[in-house]
């Protein structure tokens, strides 16, 4: 199932890994292999990736950011083919997706000359970025019906969706809420009409999804080549200002 019909369908910078992606997910449809298995994956590699950073392997750092960017698409083009979404993998990413960052963020102060406290502001940047980005897709995608298991607010504990267990979803949804509700009620509050408004031409969807997850790594992997590993921080701490630049440009157009 495609999340968003054709003519809504817009060029996704931080989606640059879903044709490798499909190709995962369709050589493993009538295999034993879930999604699940592959968001472990995702959560190996960047696990890797982050020894990478330590060891100033930044090279192989930026394989392992950019085959996780992979993995966390194939996991969702998984639950498609196969047609078993559910909340758990859901949840499960992205608490997996924040932790992630989080220890990718704290190697990346470990090895250059940023201070503690630029490493938690960037962070929060960060994941604000990534939140307007999901609040904005959802948005998009729920008007559309292209997905079951996202919603424009995560409020309520969801009911377990046939395969999976109530008691995984309680786990993970609070969790959920745990790591991600500042992040989510802040965007609201910056932008609580924005589910009401028009629906976002392509080329503004493109705009904002520099902010993607995908995109955001693929920034860190080229940085960390290039020898830039001191400017990384700083760079997320200041990207963050384009957030109030793209709610300024939704409110005013759409």
């Amino acid at each position: 199932m495609s999340k968003l019909p054709k003519e809504h369908k817009f060029i996704d910078f931080s989606d640059y890994g879903r044709p490798i992606a499909k190709v995962i997910a369709n050589s493993l449809k009538n295999t034993s292999f879930t999604p699940i298995h592959i968001t472990i994956g995702f959560i190996i590699s960047g696990l890797f990736a982050i020894y990478c950073i330590i060891q100033s392997y930044y090279w192989l750092a930026a394989f392992f950011l950019i085959f996780k960017s992979i993995l966390d698409a194939a996991d969702g083009e998984l639950a498609r083919v196969k047609e078993k979404p559910s909340y758990t993998g859901r949840y499960l990413d992205s608490v997996a997706d924040i932790i992630l960052n989080a220890l990718f963020f704290i190697s990346i102060w470990y090895v250059s000359n940023s201070t503690i406290w630029i490493c938690l502001l960037a962070f929060l940047g960060m994941q604000l970025q990534g939140t307007l980005y999901n609040y904005y897709y959802v948005i998009l995608r729920n008007k559309f019906e292209g997905d079951t298991t996202s919603r424009v607010f995560e409020n309520k504990t969801p009911i377990a969706l046939k395969g999976e267990l109530q008691k995984d979803v309680n786990i993970l949804f609070g969790l959920y809420k745990l790591f991600y509700g500042v992040f989510d009620k802040t965007i609201y509050a910056l932008d609580r009409n924005a589910d009401k408004g028009e629906v976002f031409p392509n080329w503004f969807m493109t705009s904002v999804s520099i902010f993607g997850l995908g995109f955001q790594l693929l920034i860190i992997a080229v940085m960390l080549v290039l020898g830039l590993k001191a400017i990384i921080l700083p760079f997320f701490l200041f990207y963050t200002v384009m957030v109030f630049v793209f709610i300024g440009i939704r409110k005013l157009f759409f």
